[in-house]
């Protein structure tokens, strides 16, 4: 994803040095809301945003012509409903009294449906007397595109049209210089005494001790009459939708209230960020800036939830196969058999002032697919997704093998090709991510070492898939290639003396002798030897990149570290994840059941919503943790952050291909005692499986039948 700005580099006018805003955000489809605590949007980073424009940048409540008084603001669990409790200030009634702070309630209820924005505003008058206040909602649409809100500049914009007013309805209109009309339309229940383009003011009649209800719409076409029915019957739907998509998949429950807050609070952001597209479901990336497919993101949330839940494996492949590159293209980064890296729906990519309508400048993504592609088969053993992808997983791997290498030193590499483009195309996409232990620049084109071990792991699914198709042939050079690649990564970036692999090789073919969390990568995909393995591991689990509460993505001791930085320092969830699993893979089991229980007790600080990223400050007695302001919340694969380091603790895989499901070492959350996986499918059949702590050890077995459907294997 593209980098934000680093926290040392935002605005220092005192002016601007207060602490962000809480915001909260809600999400169906394409669209989303991201409000303040009292629910208002001030034209912020804040809005309703309809395919990657902005569509309502000011929406504001006053009561009798003043703000209203916070008590409290809330989420609902599953993600549908936001709640603001909010109270009077001191009001002057009509008539001439005063009506004293605290005595009329107001609850803003909203949610997301298809493109409509739904809100009920509630007040109840808990006086003895009676009241007459006014209401009053004014609002603004800039129809801003997405990047225009981060911060670019245009030199040309398109035009507001001419609002359409009603009695009871206004219809705010814009016309792009892509040729595209964009509408937000308000639409009220009760109609407004005034209402003009940018405010409505209503005349509310409070009876002692009554309340009212006021229905409020905002969508993109016309404006119906809202009502309570209208209201209810879209709240019906949404929340149905919802349930349907926690159903998918095996489900979670632990004998640990909070480590289950946190299994639910994921597993509701997967689902809010989820969009079921005609490929099928796919994890868009994150609120707000991220809202979109992005394929290393998805891709990754994907393998994190795959031995949960394989169908948005599925949706994920199938999306990324259908936009493929099929040509050549400096500007989208783009070359045949490559796979995307993000698409935007904006006026200003639509114009082609960005390349992001369908851009595919990130170098990992396409070995990522193909990685996908293999532990998705092997997890399902679905033969017949494979042979629809297969022409889609050959391209890619010409890719890898042809334009991948630019500079033909058997490594795939990166160099952008426009000055439009990404800089950097690895996961850590900062512009100073790469660099020599100097701190000097690393000239490109670029081969990280993370990307090798990519491609190793999609040689050898490649190999695996072809065999099972029945192409000795194929399969026989792919793994042939994935053993002449592990020697030569082995060989150029291990650095002996350091006990460690280069962060990547510049140009030049010179290590970056830098120790990253990019390591655990490689780790992850079974690269390296068994005793480089635990060398890394060992590295990963010491203070100088395990701050305590997760593996940073830079040793502190590096020239460069700066824990407040997007990449050079920070600590990203999904990254520790990925280490985490890969540090399982070289046999080390305490180390997991700590990184698990730090990255679990930052999740807590985060009230279980673990963001984008945080800073990597060391962990210290009595301080806290140090969020990073600029941080996407929610975000998918911080959300699949817990799946991933769950399945590394347990110990557990399965192989559909012989119907079995493999338990080794199994190790539980640290205060965890017993954890249920409940329909955790393998074929036609599932099993209940249960993992307890019985002394100093953790047993595995599966709950009802005996014989269980499923053959449990565990390794001692």
């Amino acid at each position: 994803m593209n980098p934000t700005e680093d926290l040392l580099s935002l605005a220092l006018d005192p002016v601007e040095a207060s602490p962000p805003p809480l915001l909260f955000a809600l999400k169906h489809g394409d669209t989303f809301l991201v409000v303040n605590a009292l629910g208002d949007i001030l034209g912020d980073g804040d809005g309703l945003f309809q395919d990657d424009t902005r569509v309502l940048s000011r929406f504001r409540l006053r009561l009798g012509g003043k703000a209203l008084s916070l008590l409290g603001s809330a989420v609902s669990r599953d993600n549908v409903f936001f709640t603001a409790n909010l109270t009077n200030r001191p009001l002057p009634l009509l008539g001439g009294s005063s009506a004293p702070e605290g005595v009329i309630h107001v609850e803003r209820k909203r949610f997301l449906w298809e493109t409509v924005l739904y809100e009920r505003i509630t007040l109840r008058n808990f006086a003895d007397f009676e009241a007459i206040v006014s209401l009053t909602l004014s609002f603004e649409a800039d129809f801003h595109d997405m990047f225009e809100v981060r911060g670019a500049n245009r030199q040309a914009r398109g035009s507001a049209l001419v609002p359409e007013v009603t009695a009871d309805s206004v219809i705010l209109q814009y016309q792009g210089l892509d040729g595209v009309a964009r509408t937000c339309s308000l639409a009220f229940s009760e109609r407004p005494t005034r209402l003009d383009p940018c405010r409505a003011d209503l005349l509310i009649e409070l009876d002692a001790r009554g309340r009212k209800e006021i229905y409020v719409e905002v969508g993109l076409g016309s404006a119906p009459r809202p009502s309570r029915a209208r209201f209810r019957a879209a709240a019906a739907r949404a929340q149905i939708c919802v349930r349907r998509t926690l159903r998918t998949g095996a489900s979670l429950r632990s004998s640990g209230r909070l480590f289950n807050e946190w299994i639910s609070k994921s597993r509701a952001d997967l689902a809010l960020l989820t969009t079921n597209l005609p490929t099928g479901p796919y994890p868009y990336a994150g609120i707000p800036w991220f809202s979109t497919p992005f394929g290393r993101d998805a891709i990754v949330t994907a393998l994190q939830m795959l031995w949960l839940d394989p169908s948005l494996a599925r949706g994920v492949l199938a999306f990324l196969a259908r936009h493929q590159a099929i040509e050549t293209s400096i500007f989208q980064d783009a070359a045949p058999g490559k796979i995307l890296h993000e698409t935007r729906k904006g006026e200003m990519a639509a114009l082609h002032e960005l390349p992001f309508a369908k851009y595919y400048g990130g170098v990992d993504t396409t070995p990522l697919f193909v990685m996908l592609a293999g532990a998705y088969a092997t997890r399902t053993g679905d033969m017949d997704l494979i042979e629809e992808l297969w022409p889609s997983l050959c391209a890619a791997m010409r890719w890898i093998e042809v334009d991948g290498d630019s500079n033909d030193d058997g490594f795939v590499d990166y160099a952008r090709g426009a000055e439009s483009g990404l800089a950097n195309q690895g996961w850590k996409d900062s512009h100073d991510s790469v660099f020599h232990a100097d701190g000097s620049e690393a000239p490109g084109p670029i081969a990280l070492v993370e990307v090798q071990g990519y491609v190793y792991a999609a040689s050898r699914a490649m190999a695996a898939l072809a065999e099972r198709r029945g192409d000795r042939h194929a399969a026989l050079a792919w793994r042939a290639r994935s053993k002449a690649l592990r020697a030569a990564v082995e060989d150029c970036f291990w650095l002996e003396d350091l006990g460690y692999y280069a962060l990547a090789l510049d140009g030049e073919g010179r290590p970056c002798r830098v120790r990253g969390s990019n390591a655990g990568h490689l780790l992850f995909t079974g690269l390296p030897t068994p005793a480089r393995g635990q060398r890394v591991t060992a590295q990963l689990l010491a203070p100088p990149l395990n701050s305590g509460w997760g593996i940073r993505t830079l040793a502190s001791s590096e020239v460069r570290f700066n824990p407040m930085s997007y990449h050079n320092g920070s600590v990203w969830p999904h990254d520790t994840a990925l280490c985490t699993a890969g540090i399982a893979r070289y046999g080390e089991r305490d180390g997991i059941v700590r990184l698990t229980s730090g990255i679990f007790e930052a999740a807590v600080r985060f009230e279980m919503r673990l963001p984008e990223l945080f800073c990597g400050f060391g962990r210290a007695a009595g301080e806290g943790l140090v969020a990073y302001p600029a941080a996407c919340l929610p975000q998918a694969w911080s959300s699949g952050a817990v799946f991933m380091m769950l399945q590394a603790c347990l110990g557990l895989s399965v192989d559909a291909w012989r119907g079995q499901i493999h338990v080794d070492r199994p190790r539980l959350p640290i205060g965890i005692d017993q954890l249920t996986i409940s329909h955790l499918a393998v074929g036609n059949a599932a099993v209940d499986l249960t993992f307890k702590r019985v002394g100093e050890r953790v047993v595995a077995f599966p709950e009802g039948r005996d014989p269980s459907p499923v053959p449990v294997i565990l390794h001692a």
